[in-house]
């Protein structure tokens, strides 16, 4: 019987090596998660059995659990490398559409030739769909989830609707000499400003704005100003419309102020709180100025104020050099992809050089009731099991679940002072074992010797 009793700690012995030479192996493996052999004794008995002479019958394995604590994280200089901090698993499929998925905390992903987010054994990351202005994800289902692409074409352009202009006047200037205004004249105005709009084609169209000083002597207010634009050089009326190349030009705008500098009326309509009267191009009109075919397919609005509406962005008159509070507007031109971030809740934005950015997807994230359940597939990846319960899918950074780390990577969680100490105890069992059999043997073979 001890000699049994002795074979089953030797293979005890050898399963506690084998799991730990494994650990070993994987010290440098991305994502893995150690192993822990777990023993029990084995007893057997009946009724007619004295408990209390049964000496037991030695040593089983009933588990090599894995050990699902956090590993370190390595900072890389991949952004589309991913490391989780805290509770969660990537979901990936095999095959574009398919739901059979594994789960894993590797997360060295690259790009594929069709631009997808693979692993490096070309399974697809699973991302939740999400709305390209806002980010908000549609749905955190699994079974919505798709494989995430990174596109690979320009961004499109998108026509100008809305100018943001407000400025700072220099109460100090007179009147222009030169009348009446023309853009072509410098002495015939007190202020310029410029930007660029865009078109329908993503081309780029310079709007220049001038600021005259009305002389007080003709209009009775010392502190009225008139605002006159051109597109590409043609000066336009308040709708939009050409005005020609001869002149006599007409302003888009009068503003008046008080004698504090600040906005009294604009076009002769009073100015409450910071409300300005704006000018409305009307898209027909303003699209008569182009030459290359494209359009503005809606009305175009110089907006005498900041796109927030912002107290302290407002026109103002003061005795200072002529300042820009803000020159903006909503268009773009053609853009190629520029950049990918990936935010700790695992949004994915891309940035055009165009200065557009959408969000592409979110990183679809999963945690189970019982991790120690999962069955390994190998590749530092795991499937569901009965004891492991159903994925349960979620978004990273919320909840249960950690957040994303881009450009980093999760090292395996083996200690390695832990497992060469293992390591000498494992071999320590195995030796003692191995002289409990050897003891065996010689006394076998001493009660075989007696005549």
């Amino acid at each position: 019987m001890s000699f049994n009793i002795a074979l089953t700690g030797i293979a005890a012995a050898q399963k506690d090596l084998d799991v730990t030479a494994n650990n070993i192996a994987n010290v440098n493996t991305t994502g893995f998660k150690e192993s822990r052999a777990e023993f029990a004794d084995v007893y057997a008995s009946s009724v007619f059995t004295s408990g209390k002479t049964k000496n037991g019958d030695g040593v089983q394995t009933t588990s090599v659990s894995q050990q699902f604590h956090q590993g370190s994280t390595r900072g890389t200089q991949n952004s589309l490398d991913l490391a989780i901090g805290g509770e969660g698993y990537f979901a990936l499929s095999s095959e574009l559409g398919s739901q059979d998925q594994t789960f894993t905390r590797a997360g060295a992903f690259k790009l594929n030739k069709d631009n997808f987010i693979v692993d490096s054994q070309g399974s697809f990351l699973q991302g939740f769909p999400v709305d390209p202005s806002s980010g908000d994800a549609t749905s955190v289902s699994l079974s919505t989830s798709t494989a995430i692409q990174i596109p690979d074409s320009s961004g499109s352009p998108r026509s100008t609707t809305n100018v943001y202009s407000s400025f700072r006047l220099d109460s100090t200037k007179a009147a222009p000499s030169i009348t009446p205004f023309d853009p072509t004249q410098s002495g015939s105005f007190t202020h310029s400003t410029s930007t660029n709009v865009y078109d329908s084609l993503g081309e780029s169209h310079t709007m220049q704005l001038y600021f005259v000083k009305t002389d007080v002597a003709v209009t009775g207010n010392d502190n009225e100003w008139q605002t006159y634009a051109t597109l590409d050089g043609q000066a336009f009326n308040p709708d939009g419309s050409s005005q020609g190349s001869t002149g006599p030009y007409n302003p888009i705008s009068t503003f008046q102020f008080n004698a504090n500098g600040l906005p009294l009326n604009t076009d002769g309509t009073a100015n409450t709180g910071n409300t300005f009267n704006p000018v409305v191009l009307d898209s027909a009109n303003i699209t008569g100025l182009l030459s290359n075919g494209a359009s503005f397919p809606n009305n175009v609005t110089i907006n005498w104020r900041d796109e927030a509406g912002t107290s302290s962005k407002i026109p103002t008159q003061h005795a200072g050099a002529f300042e820009n509070k803000v020159l903006d507007q909503d268009g773009a031109a053609v853009g190629r992809l520029a950049n990918i971030d990936i935010g700790v809740d695992g949004k994915i934005v891309a940035s055009y050089s165009n200065g557009d950015s959408n969000y592409l997807g979110q990183v679809a994230l999963t945690r189970f009731s019982n991790s120690q359940g999962l069955q390994q597939v190998g590749n530092t990846s795991w499937k569901k099991s009965l004891t492991s319960g159903e994925p349960i899918a979620g978004e990273a950074n919320s909840g249960a679940f950690g957040k994303i780390s881009s450009s980093a990577l999760e090292q395996s969680n083996v200690n390695l002072t832990n497992e060469l100490v293992d390591l000498i105890s494992a071999q320590r069992n195995f030796q003692a074992n191995s002289r409990a059999l050897e003891v065996n043997s010689t006394l076998q073979q001493a009660i075989l010797q007696i005549r």
